[in-house]
């Protein structure tokens, strides 16, 4: 069996690429463990718990491939302020779309929605999809790549693309080297019902222990959803998953200082370990990386996905114009591009999350008042924070072609 490209991961990131590059005359493949179905939607069913704040690029790159009307469809909360605030001080900063003339910072839309519209739009591809697919073996081939699967099929390729998420089977078969450590803290994630309505606003409090995200979300029952990411040093992250409901509903009611009343009712909790990792290469010879397989950041504004979507455009861009001049798009001089365009803005977006998390747990009292007059200062410098506003909505960049209207 042969392919001109297999995408390994059929994740939202690798389904998009696949989308993306589905008229692009070559014959490519998608290999997933999952069944590649997308799920029947009904709007009275509880939030997934995993949710991404899909910034405008995202937004864009997810139009063009036609998944985002079945987006909106489903469910997708648009939000247009943020607040963020020290929970160990008075320090806050408010961030506002309208500060750069948009109608909106982005949405919170679960996962799972996003990974159904893609695939909804890849059953009516010619793309060949590959479900329920487990790599057993990868090795390199006169052909390029030999990719043996658990039910013992092989296929040749001469190029692979990994989306294959944070523990890429596809790296660690590679020996794709990486830089990683551990954050010591877990997130807990869950949907929860608010006294309070979210007023279509990304709420953020850093604490001594660890940031605390509410994020909204909407549903038509006329309660008051939002989306929590609450990060814990490990024991008393454990110590949290243990409350009984009640219990825990008043602890993140304590943790958000009542900000959306009290916290009414969540939905069962998971417990995530938060590592982040970075490829210390994102490319070599009929190999490239995208997304997770390639970098993971800490869960603090629900960016990650963002970075992959623009992984995403990008790589789908110097392929396309490769392909148009007759280059070898197998080669590491033309996947080397893709390398030099996204490996700096990932690297400073791990670095600003990075910057954040230490900054809000340090303990030292002068390091305390330097955070909290630095809020305060910045609060009241509307160029620095429409700055950041175009960042968090993916347009302070050197945008691709498929993140433009």
């Amino acid at each position: 069996m042969h392919a001109d490209l297999i995408i390994v991961g059929a994740g939202m990131v690798g389904s998009t690429l696949a989308l993306a590059l589905q008229n692009s005359g070559l014959k490519i493949m998608l290999i997933d463990s999952n069944s590649l179905t997308p799920n029947v939607f009904n709007h009275e069913q509880a939030f997934e718990p995993r949710v991404s704040a899909l910034s405008i690029a995202s937004q864009r790159i997810l139009e063009q491939v036609h998944a985002w009307p079945s987006i909106v469809q489903r469910r997708a909360c648009p939000y247009s302020h943020m607040h963020v605030w020290d929970g160990s001080g008075t320090g806050k900063i408010d961030f506002s779309a309208n500060s750069v003339h948009a109608k909106v910072l982005g949405h919170i839309v679960e996962n799972r929605i996003v990974q159904d519209a893609v695939l909804e739009q890849l059953q009516q591809s010619n793309i060949e999809l590959k479900p329920q697919a487990r790599m057993e073996q990868l090795r390199h081939a006169s052909t390029g790549w030999l990719l043996q699967l658990e039910d013992g099929q092989e296929i040749h390729t001469p190029l692979i693309i990994a989306a294959d998420g944070a523990n890429s089977a596809v790296r660690r078969l590679t020996g794709c080297a990486t830089r990683e450590w551990d954050y010591l803290h877990h997130a807990i994630v869950t949907s929860v019902r608010c006294e309070k309505h979210h007023l279509n606003t990304a709420w953020q409090r850093f604490t001594d222990e660890g940031p605390l995200a509410l994020l909204p979300l909407q549903h038509n029952d006329g309660h008051n959803w939002c989306s929590i990411v609450w990060s814990l040093p490990e024991e008393q992250a454990l110590q949290v998953m243990t409350l009984d409901d009640t219990a825990f509903c008043q602890a993140l009611t304590d943790a958000s200082e009542q900000r959306l009343g009290r916290i009414e009712h969540a939905d069962p909790r998971y417990r995530i370990p938060l590592r982040q990792r970075h490829a210390k290469r994102y490319v070599q010879q009929g190999l490239a990386f995208i997304g997770d397989a390639a970098h993971s950041i800490h869960p603090l504004a629900g960016q990650g996905v963002n970075l992959g979507f623009l992984d995403v455009a990008v790589l789908a861009q110097v392929l396309l114009k490769a392909l148009q001049r007759g280059e070898d798009i197998t080669s590491e001089r033309v996947l080397s591009r893709f390398e030099r365009r996204r490996m700096p803005h990932n690297l400073s977006m791990m670095a600003a999350m990075e910057g954040f998390q230490h900054l809000f747990q340090a303990d030292a009292l002068p390091v305390r008042l330097l955070r909290n007059s630095g809020l305060k200062i910045v609060d009241n410098l509307d160029e620095a924070k429409a700055i950041f506003v175009r960042q968090a909505l993916g347009l302070g960049i050197d945008l691709p072609d498929l993140a433009h209207t």
